[in-house]
């Protein structure tokens, strides 16, 4: 699978992005997909994940209640809409596709195919 991050750039705190990923390659709709994201100097973190048939998500703390992931198998993408967003959300932002029809992974390990990362940065 390769998978096509986009959507990042620029916004002011409280501020909203939608980040897409474009998957092709092999039948999207088999895989589970997740959104993580790597802040300069720190590790990698799970942000969003989002079951093979779109049935079931799962979110990081922080996050809870601003961002919701969705996917779209009929266009082979996964979004990721951010709102509220806070400079503590400055990352690079990764897609991910795992195995399907097994729960949601929330660890990097859980994901085989990784996009490119795109960049959001949230001034204050």
């Amino acid at each position: 699978v390769q998978l096509q991050a986009s959507g990042g750039g620029l916004v002011q705190a409280g501020g909203s992005l939608r980040l897409s990923c474009a998957a092709s390659g092999r039948t999207f709709s088999f895989y589970n997909m997740g959104w993580f994201r790597q802040a300069p100097g720190k590790e990698r973190e799970f942000v969003a994940g989002i079951s093979w048939n779109g049935g079931s998500t799962y979110y990081t703390d922080s996050v809870k209640g601003r961002f919701t992931i969705s996917r779209d198998n009929a266009e082979s993408t996964v979004y990721l809409q951010m709102n509220s967003l806070k400079p503590e959300d400055t990352a690079a932002y990764y897609c991910a596709a795992g195995r399907g029809f097994i729960r949601v992974g929330m660890t990097a390990n859980s994901y085989d195919y990784w996009g490119q990362g795109t960049l959001v940065t949230v001034s204050s």
